[in-house]
């Protein structure tokens, strides 16, 4: 007996370690107990708590019609009192009319009834039924039936925690989609001059097409913002948005990289992986330093955009691709064409919609909407507290020539925060090549009154900020009249209304 006990142990052990869900689970274990102990038929049954009603999840040694029968009976029958009394039972088929159906010619049929319990409650029972009181009442019979009602419960957390937590990340999965579409959103995208105002239209009118769109501009320009955003703004915002910087990979990587590779192609390959290409099925490709691409892979490329499918390295299977191509280079690439470095029919593949996006010297008026941006961003970040750029750091930012362009200004900003020890940002917080006319290539000249001015008005405007714009608690703080004050103030221009709290 304890031999043949611990084989049925083990064999539900098994098959609880090979979990294949609770509806595969119950039905193993309660056809393993039915054969084990000769029983007439076996049943698991668990209370759904969002109905509150009872569902038979396994049954073994029932026939089609009776299963029906029980499954429509078993909630108004005695079986129902096992979930509130949540003790063993032991039920006379023949005593309930609702379940009479099931004893046939045994009218002294018994149906034992284990709870299953999971945290302190009783969420389900497993049943066998005997012909007879002899194997109902045998409590080793019934320690067995209790061990296996347990490895359900046990099956049914785990599947409840996996449920759980697919739940959370689908939510966290959908939360973070909804921030990346809100932080791309147009009205998100900083600068307000003409040229910008040209991006904007042009990425609104492209955004809602699958037109392959080759962004074009300076390095630090902002092309993989402006990629993201035609993309978080698109059809296809819910599907992936997948980048590749074709500069920053070797040659005999990037087509691996790509179209991915089987395993064996190569030395190094011990297994298959997919590429970029099948990775943004259904979404969007972000080439990025498309004019370092290496003539072999353009060739393929230009067969991707074609045929619109391709073969990972070493494979022979014909994949077939759905994606919405994004490019973008800082290089000419018209010069590139006539020097044999890049193909000419690639070229006219990509350049669909073409986008320039202006260095930040061509769009002067944006500069202090930007460095507001990135001197919010990183005081944050830092944990400092900024009121302000002082107007000679602003003159400063304004007359730069900015080769690395708005890269380089959050840089210059982001040093600036860091080093800044009040709770203003002044020319010497800055970056030196941002002080240096010479090293800058801008021409500067500030005079001692203009610089005595300029100090003068930071003075004033840091001190209205303290006193919430009260000009008399100003005046007093500075050690001047309020007269003497007021007169300074209409000279410089400071508007004394936006310092109040």
């Amino acid at each position: 007996m304890v031999t043949n006990s611990l084989d049925l142990i083990a064999r539900l052990t098994e098959s609880v370690v090979r979990s294949r869900g609770i509806h595969a689970d119950s039905k193993i274990i309660v056809g393993e107990l039915t054969s084990h102990f000769g029983a007439a038929f076996g049943l698991v049954c668990l209370e759904r708590r969002e109905t509150d009603r009872l569902e038979i999840v396994a049954a073994a040694g029932l026939d089609a019609a009776s299963f029906r029968r029980l499954e429509i009976r078993i909630q108004s029958s005695s079986l129902a009192k096992i979930i509130v009394e949540n003790r063993r039972t032991i039920t006379s088929i023949g005593e309930d009319n609702l379940l009479d159906f099931l004893f046939e010619k045994t009218p002294e049929r018994q149906l034992v009834s284990v709870p299953m319990v999971l945290s302190g409650t009783c969420i389900g029972f497993v049943s066998l039924a005997f012909d007879g009181s002899e194997k109902a009442e045998d409590e080793e019979i019934l320690k067995l039936i209790d061990i296996a009602a347990g490895m359900i419960a046990r099956t049914l957390r785990v599947e409840s925690f996996e449920r759980e937590e697919s739940r959370k990340l689908i939510e966290e999965n959908s939360h973070l989609k909804q921030e990346l579409k809100e932080k791309y959103d147009f009205s998100n995208l900083i600068g307000n001059s003409s040229p910008m105002r040209q991006v904007y239209d042009q990425v609104t009118q492209v955004a809602r097409s699958n037109a392959t769109v080759l962004l074009r501009g300076e390095s630090g320009t902002g092309k993989e913002m402006i990629a993201q955003a035609i993309h978080y703004n698109s059809l296809r915002s819910k599907r992936p948005f997948v980048k590749v910087n074709c500069a920053a990979l070797p040659d005999s990587l990037i087509e691996s990289e790509l179209f991915g590779h089987e395993k064996g192609a190569f030395t190094g390959a011990d297994r298959m992986k997919k590429g970029r290409f099948e990775m943004a099925d259904g979404g969007t490709l972000f080439l990025d330093e498309i004019g370092d691409l290496p003539p072999q892979t353009q060739i393929k490329l230009l067969r991707v955009l074609q045929e619109k499918e391709f073969e990972r390295l070493g494979g022979t299977e014909t994949i077939k691709t759905n994606i919405r191509l994004i490019t973008a280079t800082n290089r000419d690439l018209e010069d590139a064409i006539s020097k044999g470095a890049f193909r000419e029919d690639l070229f006219y593949r990509l350049n669909v919609f073409s986008i320039f996006l202006p260095p930040l010297r061509d769009r002067k008026s944006d500069i202090l909407l930007l460095a507001e941006h990135f001197l919010e961003k990183y005081e944050a970040e830092h944990n400092k507290r900024i009121r302000r750029i002082s107007t000679p750091a602003i003159d400063m930012l304004t007359a730069y020539h900015y080769p690395g362009n708005v890269r380089e200004l959050e840089n210059a900003i982001e040093r600036a925060v860091i080093v800044c020890d009040s709770n203003v940002i002044h020319g010497h917080h800055l970056p030196p090549s941002l002080q240096t006319a010479e090293v800058s290539g801008t021409e500067t000249r500030v005079t001692l009154a203009s610089a005595v001015a300029a100090f003068e008005s930071d003075l004033i405007q840091d001190t209205l900020k303290s006193t919430g714009g009260n000009v008399a608690q100003a005046a007093k703080m500075l050690d001047s009249t309020e007269r003497i004050l007021g007169y300074k103030i209409k000279k410089y221009g400071i508007d004394t209304i936006r310092f109040r709290k």
